[in-house]
């Protein structure tokens, strides 16, 4: 899955960018309070991308 695609379901579900890391992105869901690191590469394999939404606590890409 393209990064871009999975940012942009993270922002559609009302997650929202915390601050950049290193080779990460923190991400958080303000409803919930759930963190989950996004690797910065252009592609994401999808387990990686599942256990994202699943950090979460949102549903599946």
């Amino acid at each position: 899955m393209k990064r871009v695609r999975l940012l942009r379901h993270l922002r559609k579900q009302g997650c929202v960018l915390l601050r950049e890391g290193g080779p990460h992105s923190i991400w958080l869901n303000p409803e919930t309070g759930a963190l989950s690191a996004v690797p910065r590469h252009s592609e994401i394999k999808d387990l990686m991308a599942k256990k994202i939404c699943r950090d979460l606590d949102i549903e599946q890409a």
